[in-house]
């Protein structure tokens, strides 16, 4: 086995090790597997080991594109290649590949004290993730298909993988509603951090690659059945994953609710980050006051006020499209005027506002006008020499 270093003992009879470009867990007590590999993954009773590989860096060079999916085009000569040079029993070992960091994973451990017992309830999370090129929304448009045991069209540049060990065992059906509650708590993370799909306009649930790997120590006690909302061990769970994979996002993708408090960001889901968003602001901002917000992006665009104000707008959005909301340009309008009322601080003018960007009929048309209209009239006042 190649140099690696002991990072943990969750609990007895399982390590977790750090090697080049390599996260394992290794088993010092048998232990049950249920994963996602495409080798020796489903539910297994014979591994040793549960590994997190890193493949490619998230953003190859132009020309390696093709090279970097060995583990899809053959995922049994990856698993051998990856295991053999790592000196990992190819056999015996569970892998998952993903191009995030090792170095920048996520860890949690939550655990619990059993009542009337001197046994604890340990549940431990490695998480790695990169949401920056492949996250996507359920029932997004696919990127690939498969056939005949053959993937098209596949691009795996982002992934979240998520390994998961538990230091009682689990009834087969638990460890599937395991799967489910750490997905459920994948999902809450990337809500709660803005993730934007980036095949279409919704928030995303995952990445197209998602990957996972829940593990438990075989024992003489009886194996644990519940691991849903109304029990514990499904509260550890969510609990471990939304506190691994948090950190592995803030690590991997410096996304953390102070990065995202800036109005480009909440708007990539529609194609406005921030070069798109002042080239489309361009067309309702005039300069001099185009150059000077570009200037000063950071304060302007991470106000308070007017993230808040935009981040209902985009809410009332998704409420649209969901059809909760009917399409109203009333509506829409009143948003609007709030988003200008909030980056100009001027409430008194909502009803001039409002009148004023009735023209434009396009949702984000609409918004990048109210933040242009707010953005001028912040600064006509007496004081202040910019012709206006």
């Amino acid at each position: 086995m190649k140099r690696a270093v002991l990072l943990f003992k969750p609990y007895p009879g399982l390590e977790i090790h750090r090697g080049e470009k390599i996260l394992f867990g290794r088993f010092l007590k048998p232990h049950l597997v249920l994963s996602t590999c495409r080798v020796n993954g489903g539910l297994r009773s014979d591994l040793l080991f549960v590994a997190n590989h890193q493949a490619c860096e998230p953003k190859p060079c132009p020309g390696h594109e093709t090279r970097r999916c060995l583990a899809v085009r053959e995922p049994e000569r990856y698993h051998q290649l990856v295991c053999e040079y790592h000196g990992l029993p190819a056999e015996k070992t569970a892998l998952l590949g993903t191009a995030a960091n090792m170095t920048l994973a996520g860890t949690a451990l939550q655990s619990f004290s059993i009542p009337a017992t001197e046994e604890t309830l340990h549940v431990f999370c490695m998480a790695t993730a990169g949401v920056e090129t492949n996250a996507g929304r359920a029932g997004d448009p696919a990127q690939v298909y498969e056939w005949e045991g053959r993937f098209s069209r596949i691009e795996p540049t982002g992934t979240i993988n998520l390994l998961i060990f538990i230091n009682q065992e689990l009834a087969p059906c638990a460890l599937v509603r395991a799967v489910k509650m750490a997905t459920e708590a994948k999902t809450s993370i990337l809500q709660e951090l803005n993730v934007p799909s980036r095949y279409s306009s919704g928030l995303a649930t995952g990445t197209g690659t998602d990957q996972i790997a829940v593990s438990c120590l075989k024992t003489s006690r009886v194996p644990l059945r519940g691991a849903g909302k109304h029990v514990k061990l499904g509260e550890l769970l969510a609990q471990a994953v939304r506190e691994a994979l948090r950190e592995a996002l803030a690590r991997q993708n410096k996304r953390t609710p102070e990065t995202i408090r800036y109005v480009p960001r909440l708007l990539e889901r529609f194609q406005l980050g921030e070069d798109q968003f002042f080239n489309r602001l361009g067309q309702y901002l005039p300069d001099p006051y185009l150059t000077w917000i570009q200037r000063n992006r950071e304060a302007v665009l991470s106000d308070t006020r007017l993230v808040a104000a935009v981040l209902a707008y985009i809410h009332l959005l998704d409420q649209i499209s969901w059809k909760v909301v009917p399409e109203d340009l009333e509506i829409l309008l009143e948003q609007a005027a709030l988003v200008a009322v909030a980056l100009s601080g001027k409430t008194e003018a909502f009803a001039s506002f409002k009148e004023s960007l009735f023209q434009n009929q396009d949702p984000l048309e609409l918004l990048l006008a109210a933040m242009a209209l707010g953005f001028r009239e912040k600064w006509k006042v007496p004081y202040f020499d910019l012709p206006l």
